[in-house]
């Protein structure tokens, strides 16, 4: 069994989707510190003036030593608004956008506290768009208490994966020999962005999903 593990995300670029596409398991990290000025919660969409950043507020007292699963939304600011109206207008165009904008209106609806329930349900919306039906899970439910690598090793292990799907960043961290001792292979992600449809002059790549959505009209489990 392939397992892949990626914190929660906003939005998540195309990569992010990849790593879940060629897995059979998918491991949400909620349960880690939030990291400030990430990808947690933010994301780029292309505007005819370039990318521009769609950010959800967070309450950040404390976030230090807090666990994303616990990291709260502010709002006190209607930033659903505010995110709906820049995808309305640059994106109105869009091959996709008649098909897709009703549902965005539908899901931005929905009223968060927490910043992982929002993106949990948000990541199950998009693979539904993008067709992807992998198996995921969150690792706050799992009760583990290792960190770094020996909380990829410890999932692993209690999925009983033989091998973990790691982002090219994972040679900078994970401890390949304790995972050859558990008979655990890693495959590194090599992620080859596919150039598509995109308004607004040359292509740029890595914004994020709903970029591709809109102006995407095959899609498919396959996006490489």
């Amino acid at each position: 069994m392939i397992l892949t593990i990626n914190q929660s995300a906003y939005l998540p670029w195309l990569g992010y989707f990849d790593k879940i596409i060629r897995s059979d398991l998918f491991v949400l990290l909620d349960s880690v510190q939030y990291g400030k000025n990430s990808f947690i919660n933010r994301n780029r969409i292309k505007t005819m003036n370039g990318p521009i950043w769609l950010t959800v507020p967070v309450r950040l007292k404390g976030h230090t030593s807090q666990i994303l699963k616990d990291t709260e939304i502010d709002n006190r600011r209607n930033w659903q608004a505010k995110h709906l109206k820049s995808i309305f207008y640059n994106y109105r165009k869009a091959n996709r956008f008649g098909q897709l904008y009703p549902k965005l209106e539908i899901l931005y609806k929905n009223k968060y506290s927490l910043l992982s329930d929002l993106c949990y349900d948000h990541l199950k919306f998009w693979l539904n768009e993008l067709n992807i039906r992998t198996k995921t899970v969150c690792s706050s439910d799992l009760s583990l208490k290792s960190k770094k690598s020996d909380l990829m090793l410890e999932i692993c292990k209690h999925f009983g994966a033989n091998c973990y799907l790691s982002g090219p960043f994972g040679k900078d961290y994970l401890n390949e020999k304790e995972f050859q001792k558990a008979g655990i292979d890693i495959e590194y992600q090599s992620y080859q962005h596919p150039v598509y449809p995109q308004l607004y002059g040359d292509f740029i790549p890595n914004m994020g999903v709903v970029d591709f959505c809109m102006n995407t009209t095959q899609l498919s489990i396959k996006i490489t």
